[in-house]
């Protein structure tokens, strides 16, 4: 019997996963993905700080994809999916299935405020994390030659939007290289002219976590000198001040947005499957509503079916890697004619670390904050990239920073201009 054609578009975490379980079983497998590289996530705000270089967080997908014999890589950038006739249209041609997941996770969220989109930095991919690095450069670059008060200020003033576990990560990096780098490289420059803003709309940072946690969380932050401003919400952003609900307003050139997230995905996904956040609807087993032989995974997608989680599932790594592990069953059981099973998510924790020493940690109901927490914030990330290669230069670029008190990567080799 001819095996039936599996096509998942994107390579992050649900896609990697699903390559793993798939290996050698009787599906045909086609992985679609703009860029040849999966890249691990969780530590992009690291490659934007100069802690390590891009290359210690992507994994090329063709390493992982060459020794399955049943699945093939094609590097393409997906326009638009077909349902009822069973087609992908890429920018390299048109692909049949049999079925498809749909992978593709998430981009930033400016909430249709288009000052934000234009002037603000994002950080969800690696070019992104680069620019960002650049800029932060840059700026220091740009400052050694300004003399006026005013204008060192505005250029050194760094401002972050969302106190999630992104946004109070890169605060807390900056906040390093102020205190390390800044004086040692730019000793032309007063430190103190430098200032990290957090800006947060709720009442408190790391929401998702416990009380003691966030606010472990803020005292870390305020003695590595980042203000932290709660209850704030941001209206708009020129390019050159930066306008808060209160009508206060915050000179800078340099705003990096961590407060929301939206699915992304290709057009043909009917508008009555698509819910809130731009996130596909789909059953307790993956599968698209509406559809019989499309699913969705990981931050892409909204599973409603767990009172816990009315508004889908958090958007994040372990939840696409345990949907894409169940997926891979059912997906066997639904061509065998067996009985699927539904998703249940399994929360091992959060976690989030804010610098040297400094970290939150919440698993099966134990909390540590401080450098046990730090230290097993490193070893699971450690654990969780892909590759042993990339284990091996991530442990050495953080010893490194460790031993010096230094970021490792400070050059500019490709300057930011601007996203336009």
């Amino acid at each position: 019997m001819k095996s039936p054609h599996l096509i998942i578009i994107g390579g992050g975490f649900a896609g990697i996963e699903m390559l793993k379980q798939l290996n050698g079983l009787p599906i045909k497998v086609t992985l679609l993905d703009k860029n040849n590289y999966h890249t691990f996530q969780p530590l992009l705000y690291q490659i934007a700080s100069g802690g390590l270089g891009p290359d210690a967080i992507a994994y090329p997908l063709r390493k992982i994809v060459g020794r399955i014999p049943n699945i093939a890589f094609r590097m393409a950038e997906v326009k638009s999916i077909d349902t009822n006739q069973n087609i992908v249209t890429t920018d390299i041609g048109d692909f049949t299935y049999d079925y498809l997941c749909i992978a593709t996770g998430s981009v930033t969220n400016f909430f249709g405020n288009k000052n934000l989109q234009e002037f603000a930095m994002e950080l969800k991919s690696i070019p992104q994390a680069l620019d960002l690095r650049s800029k932060i450069l840059q700026e220091f670059e740009k400052a050694v030659s300004q003399t006026e008060s005013g204008q060192i200020e505005q250029t050194l003033n760094f401002v972050v939007v969302g106190g999630g576990p992104t946004g109070v990560e890169t605060a807390g990096a900056i906040a390093e290289i102020k205190n390390n780098v800044l004086p040692s490289d730019y000793s032309e420059i007063n430190k103190n002219f430098m200032k990290i803003h957090l800006i947060e709309a709720s009442d408190r940072i790391l929401a998702a976590m416990s009380e003691i946690s966030s606010e472990k969380a803020t005292e870390f932050l305020k003695n590595l000198g980042v203000e932290v401003h709660l209850k704030t919400q941001v209206k708009d952003f020129t390019g050159t001040e930066l306008l808060l609900g209160d009508g206060s307003i915050i000179k800078t050139e340099t705003v990096i947005w961590a407060a929301g997230v939206k699915g992304e995905f290709p057009q043909g996904i009917e508008s009555n499957s698509i819910g809130r956040g731009n996130r596909i609807l789909v059953d307790e087993i993956s599968k698209i509503k509406g559809l019989n032989n499309v699913f969705a995974l990981g931050d892409v997608a909204m599973m409603t079916h767990e009172e816990k989680y009315p508004n889908g599932h958090p958007m994040v790594a372990p939840v696409a890697v345990q949907q894409a592990n169940l997926l891979v069953k059912n997906l066997q059981a639904i061509i065998n004619g067996k009985e699927t099973k539904a998703f249940s998510y399994f929360d091992k924790g959060s976690m989030a670390t804010v610098g040297r020493h400094r970290a939150v940690f919440e698993s099966f109901g134990i909390k540590m904050q401080g450098i046990i927490a730090w230290l097993g914030w490193m070893f699971l990330h450690l654990m969780l990239l892909v590759g042993f290669r990339n284990r091996l230069v991530v442990f050495v670029n953080w010893l490194w920073n460790y031993v010096s008190y230094q970021r490792a990567i400070r050059i500019i080799t490709r300057p930011y201009k601007g996203k336009n």
